[in-house]
């Protein structure tokens, strides 16, 4: 099998946005073609086999919804289902840091928890590029959509920047503790200040949703935790501006 080059600096020819696909047989067609599905979404009331066996085998997860949610997406004869073709390939996780091993580099991965909002998702990939992340790892479910919105809140960042779609957070963060990376869980359930932890080694952080944090699943197999200073009134700090502050004290580091 010929071996995949994944550049972690080359962007690929991509679409600039996420292109809408509705219709039985567009849809299937379109799961059959082995793009990259961002969201596919299934009237509740109908069934679709084929759909969700074609689904099913590419590892594509999908929604039941109801048809009022469909027809929001379309006026036009969507005939119960939709899906959305990404505007980014994702890359395999064990891809991405074996690259980075090979190349003599040290890594820096960043894991998105639950961060739904696309706007925020955009920034904080701005930033993660700009900082050098050679990875940004977010869940199959309950991640924001890369769609237009964030293609152009990244400023073009995502076209530079791998993205690993994982199906399990957990067993990803297991997988790189192992292969040596210590894991910073970014909560407000510690003490420590991100000034006072070795980003110089390999790491992997972890920024949770701004409603509750960082899933007790995720903080259990984290080697230590940090928490940014706050010295005003306001309790908490949006977690696109977290994630620069946390990102560039790793830049800090590693530039010294």
């Amino acid at each position: 099998m010929e071996k995949r080059n994944y550049s972690l600096r080359q962007p690929a020819p991509r679409p600039p946005q996420a292109d809408m696909v509705f219709g039985t047989q567009s849809v299937l067609e379109t799961l059959r073609s082995g793009k990259e599905i961002e969201r596919l979404f299934i009237q509740r009331e109908l069934g679709f086999a084929e759909i969700e066996k074609a689904a099913k085998e590419a590892g594509i997860p999908y929604q039941r919804v109801p048809i009022e949610k469909l027809n929001r997406l379309t006026r036009k004869n969507h005939q119960g289902v939709v899906c959305f073709v990404s505007p980014i390939r994702y890359v395999p996780l064990h891809n991405v840091l074996t690259q980075v091993y090979e190349e003599g580099k040290t890594p820096l991965f960043l894991v998105l928890d639950r961060i739904t909002d696309v706007r925020n998702f955009g920034a904080i990939a701005r930033t993660a590029e700009c900082a050098g992340v050679q990875a940004l790892i977010v869940p199959q479910k309950g991640g924001a959509q890369v769609n237009g919105d964030a293609m152009k809140t990244s400023s073009g960042a995502l076209n530079f920047l791998p993205v690993c779609r994982e199906i399990s957070l957990v067993e990803s963060i297991r997988y790189l503790r192992d292969s040596g990376l210590q894991v910073v869980a970014c909560s407000e359930k510690t003490d420590h200040s991100p000034y006072t932890i070795d980003f110089k080694v390999p790491t992997v952080i972890i920024m949770g949703s701004e409603e509750d944090g960082i899933s007790k699943e995720l903080l259990d197999l984290a080697d230590t935790g940090c928490r940014i200073p706050l010295l005003g009134k306001v309790e908490s700090l949006n977690v696109g501006v977290a994630s620069s502050i946390v990102l560039y004290e790793a830049v800090r580091q590693r530039t010294q």
